[in-house]
């Protein structure tokens, strides 16, 4: 496991993404928060890792600690034939609901306590959006899981999601605000060579999202530039 410091608060789980980039932008303005990256075994894991080194490695996050790997194997519960461990997402218009991986976040929560209380950290963020429908992502669903960690762990545990207000277009606009450099993250389902695919739905709310936000999108995408 890759060295921490001790006592630095705020933990924040940093996928490499757009939105937990722009999550973990806005925690470095107030101190020098501890990235999180946990691995769980899903198909585009390795590409997502290198978007998250290369987000790192600039200007916008020179105040965060260095990024910690967690390993939380779901190959024995997913099966191989899952969308999410073949990386064959659904197609471009797919709804929300039909991406949806179960426990995902109790997974991740989980994992990063265990570590938080070790390291002395009380505090983790996560970066759920407005109108997203999943069950774990509910102010209910969090303040429940933080009681039951706390509890569990003996030392205080808090979740919070400051994005959760917020739509994709909205966390772009933060995102040039803070000078995160929005086209290293990755938030694909299935990357080709480091490229968006521009075929799966995170691929359309990214697209959507840039355009709504009016903010240009110098993301690489493999296929469906028709659609920028």
């Amino acid at each position: 496991m890759e060295r921490f410091e001790e006592g630095q608060g705020t933990a924040v789980l940093f996928s490499g993404g757009l939105d937990s980039a722009v999550l973990l932008a806005l925690a470095a303005r107030d101190g020098r928060p501890q990235p999180l990256y946990v691995s769980v075994g899903l198909a585009w894991e390795q590409q997502e890792r290198a978007a998250a080194e290369s987000l790192l490695r600039t200007e916008a996050f020179a105040q965060v600690l260095p990024c910690v790997t967690l390993h939380a194997d779901m190959h024995d519960i997913y099966p191989a034939t899952h969308w999410a461990m073949q990386g064959t997402a659904p197609g471009y218009d797919t709804a929300d609901e039909d991406v949806y991986i179960e426990g995902r976040n109790i997974v991740l929560l989980a994992k990063a306590s265990v570590f938080m209380a070790r390291a002395a950290l009380s505090r983790v963020l996560i970066g759920p959006l407005a109108g997203n429908p999943f069950p774990d992502a509910t102010p209910a669903f969090f303040e429940a899981m933080a009681g039951a960690l706390a509890m569990g762990l003996a030392k205080p545990i808090s979740i919070e999601a400051p994005l959760a207000r917020m739509h994709k277009a909205d966390v772009i606009r933060l995102g040039a605000e803070l000078g995160v450099p929005l086209e290293l993250s990755l938030s694909c389902m299935q990357p080709v060579g480091g490229l968006h695919c521009g075929r799966c739905s995170k691929c359309r709310e990214r697209i959507e999202g840039f355009r709504n936000a009016g903010v240009p999108d110098l993301t690489r995408y493999a296929a469906g530039q028709e659609r920028l």
